[in-house]
Formats: C-alpha cells, sequence, structure tokens
C-alpha cells in the first residue's frame, strides 16, 4: 500500500484539485452566463485549487524527473558524470527547497497566529497558504528519494535515471 501512495500521491491529488477546478469553474460559468448570476466563493475556489495543483505539480515533476532544466552539460559528460550533475542539481535544490519551507511555513504561523479568514469562503487562511509548505515539503521529500537513487545507481554502476514525461 506504501508502494502505491508514493507511486501515485502526487497524481491523485492533482486529480481531485482539476476535478475541482474544473467544476467549479464550470458552474460558474453557467451560473454567470444562464442566470446573470456568480458567486465570490467559486472564484476562490478555482484560485486556491488551482495554487495547490501548481505545488503539487512542481513535486511530481521533481519526482519524475520531468521538471525544466538546463541540461547543455549532461551531453558532454559520461554516466558517472551525468550522476553526479544530478546529484549536485537535488542537493541544491533541496536546499532551496528548505528554505522557502522554512519561510513558508512562518507565514502559515502567522495566519494561523492572527485567525485570517479568507474574503468569500471566510475559511482560515491557512488552508490557502498551506498549498506552499504543502508543496515544497513534497519537493523535499521526493528530492531526498532522487538523491537516494541516485546514489544507489552510482554505487552500483548503473546509468542514472533521467526522467520521465509528467503522467507516462
Amino acid at each position: 500500500m506504501l508502494h502505491e501512495i508514493d507511486k501515485n500521491l502526487e497524481k491523485w491529488a492533482l486529480l481531485v484539485f482539476y476535478t475541482m477546478l474544473v467544476l467549479t469553474m464550470a458552474v460558474e460559468v453557467i451560473r454567470r452566463e444562464v442566470f446573470s448570476y456568480s458567486s465570490i466563493w467559486g472564484e476562490e475556489v478555482v484560485r486556491y485549487a488551482f495554487i495547490y495543483l501548481a505545488w503539487i505539480g512542481a513535486a511530481s515533476a521533481v519526482k519524475e524527473r520531468a521538471h525544466i532544466r538546463i541540461d547543455v552539460l549532461f551531453y558532454y559528460v559520461g554516466q558517472r558524470g551525468k550522476a553526479l550533475l544530478y546529484i549536485f542539481g537535488d542537493l541544491v535544490m533541496f536546499f532551496v527547497a528548505l528554505v522557502a519551507l522554512y519561510y513558508a511555513l512562518e507565514t502559515v504561523h502567522v495566519s494561523w497566529k492572527f485567525g485570517s479568514v479568507t474574503d468569500g469562503l471566510r475559511i482560515s487562511k491557512v488552508w490557502a497558504l498551506a498549498a506552499v509548505p504543502i508543496g515544497f515539503g513534497l519537493i523535499a521529500f521526493r528530492l531526498v528519494q532522487s538523491f537516494l537513487r541516485d546514489f544507489r545507481d552510482l554505487k552500483n554502476g548503473r546509468p542514472v535515471f533521467e526522467g520521465n514525461t509528467l503522467f507516462e
């Protein structure tokens, strides 16, 4: 079961948020065009679903090595060099993710402390702001997995995992 969660966590979360985004947007378009009425909550649901979609999608791209990168150096080095470059890149990204996670958690903490709420839904803004630390937490977790996989491949002389396209 843990293997399936590890394999498909981001895909299922992306499906949930994408479905929520599309359905809410469709309802709001129908309400606006047919009934000449729209709600503020629909816009907020779509906005926050899109934010979660972006951060979880970033973690999924890191997991599959489908994120944007400059890879011109990879054409000029052997398998060992590729593995070392990937490990170096993962370590740099991990450091950036940890710094961003720290500041994102600080923002969530301030929102929690002062009890700020969203304008339309009137729910705690913590739920909206939590997308960023959740995203960076997942990114950091996937980078650790990537680092360990690359280190094992380097140690065992296997070719380094160069990535998949998203949702292959």
